[in-house]
């Protein structure tokens, strides 16, 4: 007992001793770098110009592979697409075994294949790694085009297409890419309805056997392997794949503008904006800039204490995350962007604080103590990752197609290290442009324009598809006369008439989709007071919803009250009855809509935000817009109506079409009935 007690009072002494020796107001300096023996994966080249890396490891019975085929950038120009539909078709089967067997035995070793237009990647157990390397190579290698695969890969791609073109920022980055390159530039283009009706499934052969080559073609084998066993698997399996010249396309030249100005592209459905600086520069892994580079870009916006982080999110709340980003390229020149989606509101608010942090960066020495985190955040990440088999064969790939040094890795937190703040400021200079910049902005005209118009740039506008256009109009005036009351009561009137609709008892409306393969059903019963909406996938309830004026559940839980009572206003036989009544709602103005100029009534809640489209012409509801905003996250859900039809002396409409998570659906009334087929039992 004594000996234990000397001891704790000698480990007393010698912990105070050590803590009065260090002076805890002084931060201490970074240790040296740590050496970085980096191992390298072996090497074979195939007589074909194919290049393999083989990275062994044996922890676990696992095997990855990645075949990648390092083309020069490919230009599709009217036929944009093409390269999409052949990757979808890759692996669909191949001259030696139908699409289902090769599924099937994939699926039976437990394994995955993939492909793209220019790649194919696998995993499997090591035990079955032969032969689902064979499967891979012979898909490769012998793929069937058929027809039947083709339509059915191409209505995909065009499904796709079509959800996304509400979309703000798959809009935003349509047109940042084509203003930044330009639309003859292969990273300037993009696939369109248009584009993908113009491929044929001979332009999808054509593709392949023009561009899936192994000229230019690495294939890297990580894991639970024999490097000498692997030779000859791959020898064995890719030894017959031809040779071929592959061409390459003149890539045009990027021009930055003559000085900063905002590009504007109107989106009329856009409850926040989109908000990004770019400009294109010169910068590939191979030069000396790059470690300075990297660490300016993270200072400025590259994680979440970054400047424009920090400001736009933390200081402002302006957004849920901002960042920066400038990724080298070997072929063409890099493109360099920052941003984040805001609320309109604050739009132009966000523009100034944006070009304010980007000038800070140009012109400001970041500080000693912001510059050895950023070092060794990289350094930490570096450290962690290398212990990575796959990193070793990634780190070597790059090597092999950027045309790196062989040390670059092994040198790579030196040369990281050595940066100063001078390099710092110097590099965000060169290559984050301030003065040559666009301020590209997607969202909507009638409510962020007129502050836009304040900041101190000029004002260009583009269409959707990146094409110069005028001004959007802004609002035309609602004509004397014309209110909320004579809006919904020529929307009554065009389905049925005033008083017939203001004295229903009850509506029932069912609707039918066919989704993910299945069959979806919709059915909406109301009353005056009271509402139900029940969705069924292939007979299975997915969702039901009830609401009363005080209580809103899903599948038997409530909602927020809040929400509940925001949302009490879409009671009644119609839920334009209750729009009426609503003292939150109003006629907000008259928008044109596809060619058709249409009456608006909004209503603006803390949770819930509506706006409802009625067509001038015929006084019908053509389209509905509801956003919901709630725990940090904002849901928008379009739907349009179409084809009204009469039912029991109703019109009711007899499509509604809206996104059901990414694809666009469209639903067809089944049945229709008033003043009967609802219960109190709906509701409960």
């Amino acid at each position: 007992m004594k000996t234990k007690f000397i001891y704790l009072i000698t480990l007393f002494f010698l912990t105070a001793s050590v803590s009065a020796q260090i002076d805890r107001s002084v931060q201490p300096k970074p240790g040296p770098a740590p050496k970085i023996n980096l191992g390298k994966p072996q090497t074979f080249e195939l007589k074909n110009g194919l290049k393999v890396l083989v990275v062994e490891n044996h922890k676990l019975p696992r095997v990855s592979a990645s075949l990648t085929i390092d083309n020069t950038p490919i230009f599709e120009g009217e036929k944009a697409g093409v390269s999409s539909l052949t990757g979808s078709l890759l692996g669909s089967g191949t001259k030696n075994i139908g699409k289902d067997a090769f599924n099937e035995e994939v699926d039976y070793l437990g394994a995955n294949i993939s492909f793209g237009s220019q790649s194919a990647r696998l995993s499997s157990l090591s035990k079955y790694f032969p032969r689902v390397l064979e499967l891979m190579a012979d898909a490769a290698q012998n793929p069937i085009f058929t027809q039947e695969e083709f339509d059915k890969e191409a209505n995909l791609l065009k499904d796709g297409i079509k959800s996304g073109e509400n979309s703000v920022q798959n809009i935003a980055n349509r047109v940042q890419n084509l203003l930044a390159y330009g639309k003859n530039h292969p990273y300037g283009e993009y696939t369109s309805i248009a584009t993908v009706d113009n491929v044929t499934l001979a332009d999808v052969q054509t593709f392949y056997a023009t561009y899936f080559k192994p000229n230019n073609a690495y294939l890297v084998i990580v894991g639970d392997v024999d490097f000498k066993e692997v030779k000859k698997i791959v020898t064995k399996n890719f030894i017959k794949w031809q040779q071929g010249v592959v061409p390459s396309y003149d890539i045009p030249t990027t021009v930055n503008v003559s000085e900063t100005e905002i590009d504007f592209i109107n989106m009329p459905n856009a409850v926040q904006s989109d908000v990004t600086v770019l400009s294109t520069v010169d910068f590939k892994m191979t030069d000396s800039d790059y470690y300075a580079v990297l660490l300016a870009n993270q200072i400025f916006g590259g994680d979440f204490n970054s400047y424009l982080n920090m400001n736009l999110r933390e200081a402002h709340g302006y957004t849920y995350g901002a960042r920066s980003g400038i990724n080298p390229n070997k072929y063409t020149a890099a493109l360099f962007s920052a941003g984040a989606q805001v609320r309109n509101m604050v739009t132009d608010s966000t523009v100034m604080e944006t070009m304010k942090e980007l000038t800070k960066i140009r012109s400001t020495k970041v500080t000693a103590e912001e510059l050895e985190i950023v070092k060794a955040t990289y350094v930490g990440s570096f450290v962690r990752n290398i212990e990575k088999p796959e990193t070793v064969a990634r780190y070597a790939l790059n090597i092999k197609t950027n045309n790196l040094p062989e040390d670059f890795y092994e040198t790579y937190l030196d040369k990281l290290n050595s940066v100063t703040i001078d390099d710092v400021e110097r590099v965000a200079q060169k290559y984050f442009s301030a003065d040559n910049a666009r301020i590209i902005v997607t969202g909507k005209a009638l409510d962020v324009l007129p502050n836009l118009e304040k900041l101190p740039y000029k004002i260009n506008y583009f269409d959707k598809e990146g094409n110069p256009t005028s001004k959007p109009e802004m609002t035309k005036p609602i004509p004397v006369g014309v209110t909320k009351q004579t809006v919904i009561d020529g929307y009554f009137k065009a389905i049925g008439g005033v008083d017939k609709i203001k004295a229903l008892e009850s509506t029932m409306a069912s609707y039918e989709a066919s989704a993910m393969g299945s069959t979806i059903l919709s059915t909406e019963k109301r009353t005056a007071t009271k509402y139900s909406n029940e969705t069924s996938m292939g007979g299975n309830v997915l969702a039901k919803i009830i609401m009363t004026k005080d209580l809103v559940t899903m599948n038997k839980q409530p909602l927020p009250p809040a929400m509940a009572n925001e949302m009490n206003y879409t009671l009644g036989t119609f839920m334009e009855i209750g729009l009426l009544a609503n003292e939150n709602s109003k006629l907000s103005g008259i928008e044109n809509v596809e060619g058709k100029d249409m009456y608006v009534i909004s209503t603006k809640g803390e949770i819930v935000s509506t706006a409802i489209y009625f067509d001038i012409e015929t006084g019908l509801k053509m389209k509905e817009m509801q956003t919901i905003s709630m725990q940090g996250q904002t849901q928008n859900q379009e739907s349009s109506y179409g084809d009204y039809q009469e039912f029991n002396g109703v019109k009711f409409p007899v499509t509604k079409t809206g996104n059901l998570g990414p694809q666009v659906v469209t639903f067809k009334l089944v049945d229709a009935k008033i003043n009967e087929g609802v219960s109190e039992s709906d509701f409960q």
